[in-house]
């Protein structure tokens, strides 16, 4: 297939893995695996007849294209080098949420710069994110998630890879468990490709390191929204496959790449107080303004479902804003251990400034194509919203942001999906079909599909 030099849609997603089936039917396979919301076909494209099998899910959320490129990649590396994923049968998820990727597609195809991006980005609510499963499996009601769920049901993968994507900062991995050896083959992909490692990263800041770049992902319980993105992992998709023995690694991949998030010097604690301090008091007045911009805008909002579907994260993120910019603020932090930041590097607060200005930004993009898609803005909001998006973009330039080019994401994924692959390859031991570990001998027997 030609490179992809750009994201690809949904559509073109199905059409390019139909492509390489064509080309390779004895050793490609592509099924439904189930149907969105929206009556979108969940496309599992099959890959190789190895004795163990892997689970990749791109497009988990609506705003992170890179996935979809990612896996096209692995899909042909797989066909073409017989040294890529050896003995493993690769299951790829061509798009966890297509219904929420269309929506991104209006700056797909570039030029790519912040202000469009955030423009035209979006998002859906929490309650609306595949992945996650705040009130257990048995609750899930999406029909998305059902489909993920009965995949690693029916799988039994010995390890799941969840294709992420970091609008502005740098590349890093969430593991449910220890995989000695991935930090080095990290750091050398991103070396490599020129990807900054995210040192400090916000998704991460209370969870324990494993390595440069390389985090672990707390056991999960249940817990409320302001848990869910600040110090505890709640129930996801990602452990639910636990009890088959699967591995879940989440591969992020930054689209703006932004050196300062891979520093490892340790500033005064003085320093770091002021910008913690100062970006606490950034969020709580930028929350406030964009609140008195939503409430000038709503009485001229139409209702309808597609309205209350931009509204759901705008309410989500100004709800969260202000708890998190208690959380970060070191003269209200809590402090109790459960809370309590650890000791922040540089590349820490360089994250911390980045996700700071990223809330109040994608709060401030839903807000524009809310009122956009109003088709009128008797309230004044556009011009206000516009120069909130201008001003803010140009923080992020001042940090350092520059793109990295679609295949240098996708091929970072890829090398860390591949590398992840081999390690865990290494120390699984095949299950049984009750979940328990084969007492037999260390040889990987092939899974029937019934």
């Amino acid at each position: 297939m030609p490179p992809l030099l750009r994201y690809p849609y949904v559509d073109e997603l199905g059409a390019r893995a139909a492509a390489l089936v064509a080309r390779h039917p004895g050793d490609a396979r592509l099924r439904r695996a189930g149907t969105s919301r929206a009556g979108t076909p969940l496309w599992l494209l099959t890959v190789g007849h190895g004795e163990r099998q892997a689970l990749i899910v791109a497009g988990p959320h609506a705003n992170e294209p890179v996935g979809g490129a990612t896996v096209l990649r692995l899909a042909e590396r797989a066909l073409t080098d017989p040294g890529a994923g050896a003995g493993v049968t690769w299951n790829l998820l061509l798009c966890l949420d297509p219904d929420g990727s269309r929506r991104n597609e209006g700056w797909l195809t570039g030029p790519y710069t912040l202000g469009r991006y955030f423009r035209d980005f979006f998002r859906p609510g929490f309650l609306e994110q595949p992945e996650w499963l705040p009130g257990g499996a048995a609750a899930a009601a999406l029909p998305e998630t059902r489909a993920l769920l009965d995949l690693q049901d029916e799988l039994r993968p010995f390890a799941q890879f969840s294709l992420h994507g970091v609008d502005v900062g740098g590349g890093f991995v969430e593991l449910t468990r220890d995989l000695p050896g991935l930090p080095q083959r990290v750091a050398h992909s991103a070396a490599r490709l020129g990807i900054p490692r995210e040192a400090g990263a916000y998704d991460a800041l209370y969870w324990p390191r494993l390595g440069p770049a390389v985090y672990l992902i707390p056991p999960p319980r249940r817990a409320g929204l302001a848990a869910a993105i600040t110090e505890a992992a709640v129930e996801s998709t990602w452990f639910h496959p636990h009890r088959h023995g699967t591995l879940t690694a989440v591969v992020e991949a930054p689209m703006w790449g932004v050196a300062a998030v891979a520093d490892p010097s340790v500033p005064a604690p003085s320093d770091g107080d002021a910008v913690r301090r100062s970006v606490s008091r950034a969020l709580r007045h930028d929350i406030r303004l964009l609140q008195r911009l939503l409430d000038r805008a709503r009485p001229h909002l139409a209702d309808g479902p597609d309205t209350a579907r931009l509204l759901a994260p705008v309410g989500d993120y100004l709800l969260v804003g202000p708890g998190l910019a208690d959380a970060w603020d070191p003269d209200t932090a809590d402090a109790t251990a459960q809370s309590r930041l650890p000791a922040l590097t540089a590349g820490h607060l360089a994250a911390l400034r980045i996700a700071g200005r990223r809330l109040a930004l994608r709060t401030a993009g839903l807000l524009h194509r809310l009122v956009r898609s109003a088709g009128h803005d008797p309230a004044g909001v556009l011009p206000e919203l516009d120069r909130l998006v201008d001003a803010w973009c140009a923080e992020y330039h001042g940090m350092g942001a520059r793109w990295i080019p679609v295949a240098r994401q996708a091929e970072f994924q890829t090398r860390v999906v591949l590398a992840a692959a081999e390690l865990a390859g290494r120390h699984t031991r095949p299950r049984s079909r009750s979940g328990e570990p084969d007492r037999g001998p260390r040889t990987a027997v092939p899974i029937r599909r019934e």
